[in-house]
């Protein structure tokens, strides 16, 4: 099995958790989800001593994708060839063109609006850290958002689909409760109660644990 490595660097006052993932031989990884705050993600990828194949976005939430065009920008310059954006789903589209206004509502500066070079649909596949991980789609907190998945590993990357205790809001208007509450309970929990992720907000868990505790899902 891969020696993969795992740092999350909470960035943006929404306190994302954008997460760096590398394999300890190659020392190659990938970023998802760079909400903003760059310099400090540009430290954490030179303190681990890793070169970036990819940038991932699970959606196109500001606090999710407001740094990935700088990010994207960075490391091309610093690495000398091109780290392509990869996701959402293209439903986010109208998120992703409209981050820069909304960082400014928020009073966050320096978010810029994303531009994927790929976006992705249920059945495809992303590499993060040289290992395969399948695309799940998965609405209701956006409309585009998209849940990365590798049954060998048994770990899953859900941005704000699920949280330890808790499931994305759906309170936007384009938001969907019941279309999160099937997603999570027909794409995620059949996976098995084994299989670990991380998640966009706060600490990680099993989808076992929620199955069990999780307030929010059906019993």
């Amino acid at each position: 099995m891969p020696k993969l490595q795992a740092a999350q660097i909470p960035v943006t006052p929404f306190q994302q958790n954008c997460a760096l993932i590398w394999d300890a031989e190659t020392q190659r990884g990938t970023v998802i989800d760079p909400g903003g705050d760059v310099p400090r993600i540009l430290a954490a990828i030179a303190k681990a001593g890793v070169t970036v194949d990819n940038i991932l976005l699970t959606h196109g939430h500001l606090d999710h994708a407001g740094g990935a065009a700088a990010l994207r920008a960075a490391l091309t310059q610093s690495q000398g060839a091109p780290v392509p954006v990869e996701g959402p789903h293209e439903a986010d589209a109208f998120l992703l063109s409209g981050i820069a206004a909304q960082g400014r509502q928020y009073g966050i500066e320096g978010l810029e609006n994303a531009t994927p070079d790929r976006f992705l649909t249920e059945g495809e596949t992303v590499t993060i850290a040289g290992q395969t991980f399948g695309v799940l789609h998965c609405p209701g907190h956006a409309p585009g958002h998209v849940v990365f998945v590798s049954q060998a590993l048994g770990f899953a990357v859900v941005g704000d689909v699920l949280f330890r205790g808790s499931i994305g809001r759906t309170d936007f208007p384009y938001g969907d409760h019941d279309a999160l509450i099937s997603a999570i309970v027909t794409k995620l929990l059949p996976l098995g109660d084994e299989m670990r992720f991380l998640c966009g907000h706060g600490p990680g868990s099993t989808f076992g644990e929620e199955r069990r505790t999780n307030p929010f899902l059906p019993r």
